[in-house]
């Protein structure tokens, strides 16, 4: 099998290269290397050996876009992961968001039609389409936020609500994706996914909350909850989103035209303060939290209804919060030089000093 990855150099995409290689499967991977840890993890998977190409793309140049699929036509499968991934990026410069993310889809939706018309087309959508999904009750309890009519979590037929140019972005991509199925007959699926963590994941600040925990509570740098820390998640661990993305490869006409939640579910939850405190007792230490303001488009509570991805692909996580955490501090020991590499080149670092 042949498979186009976009944004292959990110934490997801690295990943998903890496079991496609490992299986003997042939992987053409492209990436505009602007993501810290980019040219790490590219270095990793040339590394890995197998039959492995990687093309310098951006999504936003149209006939570079188009060059790259005519050129692998024969495609079995396109996986479409390149995206902007932050809010609060989103919130700062709304049009490269908009640029990246919705017509850079776009580009690629139309690049498959035109020359890989056959292949599966597989879209990593997000939970912020749905919005903050006000006309949910949300119950305070201790420790963390809970839906209070909601036990089985958010399914897919919710309304959508971007609110944020994040979810406006992503969303018009993910309504792309699923009409390109309906209008032009493009084999395509989307997947608005929760909190995937796991290893290779260089998260930040606003992206990637439980890797970014993770790292700087283990090499000593400084932490910010903004809000009250209560906001509570669904967490999947990496590995399992790449099992469900190779199903729904081989189950394609299975999958067709759907878009379907994912994430770990309702018994797969965690709060940032309840993450705080599992670090705490696996590091053996009492890690130091600033507080800060509340960041626009975040949900008190998100937890993924994944009953239709079960249904459909007999699908479901297998690796709970804490066994991922442990796997992923485990990575962070044994990687402290290639962790600090990466943090030296993040702006938002430029004036924290560590503890």
């Amino acid at each position: 099998m042949k498979v186009i990855i976009t944004g292959v150099c990110g934490f997801i995409g690295t990943h998903t290269a890496a079991k496609l290689l490992r299986g003997g499967h042939e992987v053409v991977g492209c990436d505009n290397l602007s993501r810290a840890g980019g040219l790490q993890n590219l270095q990793w998977l040339r590394d890995l050996g197998g039959q492995f190409q990687f093309v310098k793309c951006d999504l936003r140049d149209e006939l570079n876009v188009a060059s790259l699929v005519a050129s692998n036509s024969d495609a079995n499968a396109i996986v479409h992961l390149g995206a902007q991934v932050a809010v609060t990026t989103s919130v700062k410069d709304p049009k490269t968001d908009f640029y990246v993310n919705a017509l850079g889809t776009l580009n690629l939706l139309e690049a498959a039609r035109n020359h890989c018309p056959t292949a599966a087309f597989l879209f990593s959508s997000t939970n912020k389409v749905y919005g903050q999904l006000d006309h949910l009750e949300v119950a305070s309890c201790k420790e963390r936020y809970e839906f209070k009519d909601q036990p089985n979590g958010v399914d897919e037929s919710t309304p959508l609500e971007f609110h944020s140019p994040y979810g406006c972005s992503k969303g018009a991509a993910d309504q792309y994706v699923l009409d390109y199925s309906r209008i032009y007959g493009l084999r395509s699926v989307v997947f608005r996914q929760s909190c995937i963590f796991g290893t290779r994941q260089f998260g930040i600040e606003d992206q990637g909350w439980v890797a970014w925990f993770a790292i700087c509570s283990s090499v000593g740098m400084p932490l910010t909850i903004y809000g009250d820390g209560k906001q509570i998640r669904d967490l999947l661990w990496i590995d399992d989103l790449v099992d469900l993305y190779i199903k729904a490869i081989d189950r394609i006409d299975r999958v067709n035209g759907n878009a379907y939640n994912i994430g770990g579910g309702p018994t797969n939850t965690l709060s940032i303060l309840e993450l705080v405190g599992h670090l705490n007792r696996l590091l053996g230490k009492t890690i130091s939290c600033n507080f800060a303001e509340w960041r626009p488009g975040d949900q008190k509570v998100y937890i993924s209804n994944t009953a239709k991805a079960q249904d459909h692909l007999d699908w479901r996580p297998t690796v709970c919060p804490e066994e991922g955490l442990e796997r992923l501090l485990h990575w962070a020991a044994h990687s402290e030089q290639l962790l600090r590499e990466v943090l030296d080149g993040l702006p938002v670092l430029e004036n924290l000093s560590p503890r």
